[in-house]
C-alpha cells in the first residue's frame, strides 16, 4: 500500500463503473456516511468469496447503522455482476479491469502473474473518504473479521455522530431550544435523507 495512505489520511476519490456500467466516484457513494471499502481480488478468489459472504450476512447492520459498503475488483463488468449476484449482495461492486486501484496504490500481488490481481485490503473510511483504518488481506487470517468492522465502526461513528450520546446535558439544552441541526439527520430533510439510501 502507497506510504501516504495511513490513518488519517484521505483516500482517493476513484470514479469507476459499477455493476451496471454506471461511473461512480467513491465520495458519491459515500456520501456523509462511514463506509468499508473492500478492494478484491475478485471472482475466482476463494478467500475473497468467503470475506464477501460475511459481508453480505452483516449487510443489514450497515445499512440499519447509516454504513456504505464498496467493493472494488479487477474483475470485468461481466464477472462482477457474476460475482455480486451470486453472492447475493446489494452494495455497489466497481469494476477495474484496467488496475487503475492496484497501480495507483501499488497494491499489485506481483506473486500471481496469471491473474494479475491487486493484494486484497479492507477499509474502514471516516466521513470524507478519510481513513480510519486498513486491513491487508494477502492472507486470509489478516482481513477483519464482522467483531473487527463493528469496532472500527463504533469509534468512528462516535467521532462523526454529534448526537452520539444523549444523556449528554448540553444536547438535551440543545434540542429544547430547538437546535436542531446536531441531531440526525443534521438539517436534512426525510427527503434528502432517503435519497442518499
Amino acid at each position: 500500500m502507497r506510504a501516504d495512505i495511513v490513518p488519517g489520511a484521505r483516500f482517493p476519490d476513484y470514479a469507476l463503473p459499477d455493476h451496471t456500467g454506471t461511473k461512480r466516484k467513491l465520495s458519491e457513494l459515500q456520501g456523509g456516511e462511514p463506509m468499508v471499502v473492500f478492494l478484491s481480488r475478485g471472482l475466482y478468489c476463494p478467500k475473497d468469496r468467503r470475506q464477501a459472504m460475511e459481508l453480505v450476512r452483516f449487510e443489514p447492520e450497515l445499512k440499519v447503522g447509516y454504513t456504505k459498503l464498496v467493493t472494488i475488483s479487477t474483475d470485468d463488468l461481466l464477472a462482477t455482476n457474476e460475482n455480486r449476484d451470486g453472492l447475493g449482495a446489494h452494495w455497489p461492486f466497481l469494476s477495474d479491469p484496467g488496475r487503475i486501484v492496484q497501480k495507483d496504490l501499488d497494491i499489485q500481488e506481483y506473486t500471481d502473474p496469471v491473474h494479475n490481481p491487486m493484494v486484497p485490503h479492507t477499509l474502514v473510511l471516516a466521513p470524507e473518504l478519510r481513513v480510519h483504518s486498513i486491513y491487508n488481506g494477502y492472507w486470509y487470517w489478516g482481513r477483519p473479521s464482522v467483531e473487527e468492522l463493528r469496532h472500527d465502526l463504533r469509534e468512528v461513528t462516535r467521532t462523526v455522530r454529534p448526537d452520539w450520546d444523549l444523556s449528554d446535558p448540553q444536547l438535551r439544552a440543545a434540542w429544547k431550544a430547538g437546535e436542531n441541526s446536531r441531531f440526525w439527520p443534521y438539517g436534512r430533510s426525510l427527503r434528502e435523507v432517503l435519497a442518499n439510501e
